[in-house]
């Protein structure tokens, strides 16, 4: 019997972490999701891992039959670089507009960031991107993780001096903008969030 994943309610990413991970230890699975957007997430993260994906629906719940294999297979972006992959977060938020969604998705980036690879060799972290890696952020545990995993967190001493966050830091390594500069510009790839 395939193992099931009962995937309703998550938030995205979950559904597709979830499924990501059920491949991974048992290659065919279901994963039963409550939209459609999961729904079609999931379906398209399989067909990336090369299996199939048939969905079969029951008052607004989606079950997603994944089969290890026969789909077109896994693909591989080939990106150039000659450096390291430096991402930037200058904002507590993600995106511009409404503020509470850039919380939403910020916290949705950082999960699945945990999930994907290749990972970033360096987060740097300035301006109002500070409030990330103090107490009570909702992404400390993320940031943990990728750290862990070995990524380097740069986070700007004075945008910390300047919320008054300095004694709050609970990731990564108080910085100044030297080493930020020096970091960025040896980069191979710099991404800002």
């Amino acid at each position: 019997m395939k193992r099931e994943i009962d995937a309703r309610g998550l938030a995205c990413p979950g559904p597709v972490i979830a499924a990501k991970k059920a491949i991974e230890e048992a290659g065919d699975c279901v994963i039963v999701v409550d939209n459609e957007a999961a729904r079609d997430n999931v379906c398209r993260m399989a067909r990336s891992q090369g299996c199939t994906a048939k969905v079969g629906e029951d008052a607004g719940t989606f079950s997603i039959h994944i089969t290890a294999g026969g789909g077109p297979g896994k693909t591989e972006a080939v990106v150039p670089s000659t450096g390291p992959t430096v991402v930037v977060f200058p904002s507590d938020k993600m995106g511009q507009g409404d503020d509470e969604l850039g919380t939403v998705l910020i916290k949705g980036f950082f999960h699945a960031l945990g999930e994907v690879s290749p990972k970033p060799d360096t987060l740097i972290f300035f301006n109002a991107g500070v409030k990330l890696t103090v107490q009570g952020s909702e992404v400390l545990e993320d940031l943990h993780s990728l750290e862990e995993q070995g990524a380097n967190i740069l986070v700007c001493g004075t945008c910390l001096d300047f919320y008054g966050l300095k004694e709050k830091i609970q990731a990564g390594t108080v910085s100044n903008m030297y080493d930020i500069v020096e970091t960025m510009l040896s980069a191979g790839k710099v991404i800002r969030i």
